[in-house]
């Protein structure tokens, strides 16, 4: 093994990334090192079984390998179960991203569905175990609801899920003894990933039980706008607009009680100006705030455009933004690849099925590392230049003489 580096160093995959598969590996070499990284899942070291679950996971994302792991999948899901049993902190967090990109490659079915039971119960006691890791809880609550938006065919665990991830996030609810402003905690970036992993879940609820939510959590989820993390205050945000959208689809003249103190407060982090706030946090929050605003008093949503390869998707909804963020958040730079491969995400976004490129057509549309470094130096510069245009009026004076 001493001779094999690629094999002895898991995170070289990771270094690598899918180019290197593309253009120098061939499918030989990608289940090869594969194989190896499976075999080290096994190692003493936590650190090798980490690096190994992370190559494994890079490769999931970055190419469709379903016939590679359908043969090998209880032998992935026995190493999954036994790092996430024995492992802690960065280990668990590593098995759980795993995880979710492994029930994304195999795609609803039986496959999928053994997956979710083997592993689902695991998943919650993490999710639940105030001892283990921020992290590797925050991981595993959005694969424990990821893996159940595409695996589960009971209802019953559907709605299981469902209560957990809220027993979760809405301990960050506004008590009434609190005073205005919700103070994040360690457990704060815990609570965000189980409201988005719950956000996402209700979109394939039965409307009886999307009901049921709405009548719970319209008026409480409000609170969380006050909170003093911006990343809570945005997922709230998007969550809320998510849930005017489900109630507006189900009935169209839909009224909340609380509309004008709820645009108020929306309108007042649009335009935020709070001095005690980093200016990178109040940028992001007006913007997503801006379109949030307009969700819930125009019913309007801002189209977005997604190009991978010769294709476009638009985006049109907060059903459809919230689901693709999730997968995109899972996926990394891989997600533009499997909106192209993968049938159950082509499914999920109505794409059809794939489009057969051919490899002439393929190589036109790739663009070398070198091209694409020359390409981001010029965009760069040309940026560079242009502000020091604007910080600097005596610019013009000096190129004029």
């Amino acid at each position: 093994m001493s001779h094999c580096s690629g094999y002895s160093d898991p995170s070289s995959f990771a270094e690598d990334g899918p180019e290197v598969l593309d253009e120098e590996g061939t499918q030989e070499d990608l289940e090869y090192k594969l194989k190896g990284f499976i075999d080290l899942t096994l190692d003493k070291s936590a650190k090798t079984r980490q690096a190994a679950l992370e190559g494994i996971k890079n490769a999931l994302a970055s190419k469709m390998l379903y016939e590679f792991i359908l043969e090998r999948r209880m032998t992935l899901t026995d190493s999954i179960e036994r790092c996430l049993k024995k492992g802690k902190g960065d280990e668990q967090r590593a098995a759980a991203a795993l995880a979710s990109v492994l029930c994304i490659q195999l795609g609803p079915g039986i496959e999928s569905e053994e997956v979710l039971k083997t592993l689902g119960p695991i998943l919650k006691k993490i999710i639940c175990d105030g001892t283990a890791s921020i992290q590797a809880r925050q991981t595993c609550a959005t694969c424990f609801g990821v893996c159940c938006f595409i695996a589960t065919d009971d209802i019953t665990e559907l709605y299981s899920t469902l209560q957990c991830l809220e027993n979760i996030f809405t301990k960050s609810y506004l008590k009434e003894k609190d005073t205005n402003v919700i103070c994040s905690t360690p457990n704060t970036a815990l609570h965000i990933s189980s409201l988005l992993a719950w956000t996402l879940l209700l979109t394939i609820c039965p409307i009886n039980e999307v009901k049921k939510k709405l009548e719970v959590h319209f008026h409480k989820l409000p609170s969380l706008l006050s909170s003093d993390d911006v990343n809570m205050r945005i997922a709230a945000g998007e969550s809320l607009a998510l849930l005017f959208e489900l109630a507006r689809g189900m009935e169209s003249d839909f009224y909340y009680e609380d509309m004008e103190s709820l645009t108020q407060m929306l309108r007042t982090l649009a335009t935020d100006g709070n001095k005690h706030r980093a200016k990178v946090d109040k940028r992001k929050q007006r913007s997503v705030f801006r379109d949030i605003l307009r969700a819930v008093e125009e019913r309007d949503f801002p189209t977005e455009t997604v190009k991978f390869g010769p294709e476009r998707m638009y985006i049109d909804c907060w059903v459809k933004k919230h689901t693709y963020d999730t997968f995109k958040e899972i996926l990394g730079s891989g997600m533009q690849y499997h909106l192209q491969s993968n049938e159950f995400l082509r499914n999920v976004f109505e794409l059809g099925p794939p489009v057969m490129l051919d490899a002439a057509a393929l190589k036109t549309m790739k663009i070398s590392r070198f091209e694409r470094h020359l390409y981001n130096s010029a965009a760069f510069k040309a940026r560079t230049k242009a502000r020091s245009k604007c910080r600097d009026k005596r610019a013009d004076v000096g190129e004029f003489f």
